[in-house]
């Protein structure tokens, strides 16, 4: 059970009408989920939240699947079982195949089981893999990719 209203669209008014409106003609559909409802207990959260999911969330040097991909991932370390629902169907909706969401699966319980165990060993950070390293041995050209010196 939420421990928040959840604003449904006909008692919407003001920012909260005007961000709904947003999220059905960006998404083309008539739904606006849970999280959206409760957020809007806050407009001015709900109205900046969203705005940040229309721009980091759009296809960019990062294809949009992949990033519903990662938000999956992310979601399920973070134990977000809602997150977790709703990014799955996201990424359902943008092609993601059975099988990439298969491989996806073994990645997040790979990484999960590695981390698990480097971080009960306390495995010191290999000086090749800090950032410090990584700028002296390489530098950004003008596509800002990243090519040996």
């Amino acid at each position: 059970m939420a421990t928040v209203e959840l604003i449904q669209y006909e008692n919407s008014y003001g920012i909260v009408r005007k961000v709904y409106d947003d999220i059905k003609s960006t998404r083309n559909t008539d739904f606006i989920n849970n999280f959206w409802k409760a957020l809007a207990n806050n407009p001015e959260l709900l109205e900046k939240t969203w705005n940040q999911v229309k721009t980091i969330m759009r296809s960019g040097a990062i294809d949009s699947l992949t990033k519903e991909m990662i938000y999956i991932a992310v979601s399920v370390a973070n134990s977000c079982e809602y997150c977790t629902h709703s990014h799955t169907a996201s990424a359902k909706s943008k092609g993601m195949t059975t099988e990439q969401y298969n491989e996806l699966l073994e990645v997040i319980g790979l990484a999960h089981q590695t981390n698990g165990l480097v971080t009960t060993m306390q495995v010191p950070i290999d000086e090749v893999f800090k950032v410090e390293w990584i700028t002296k041995c390489f530098w950004g050209d003008s596509n800002g990719k990243y090519k040996r010196n």
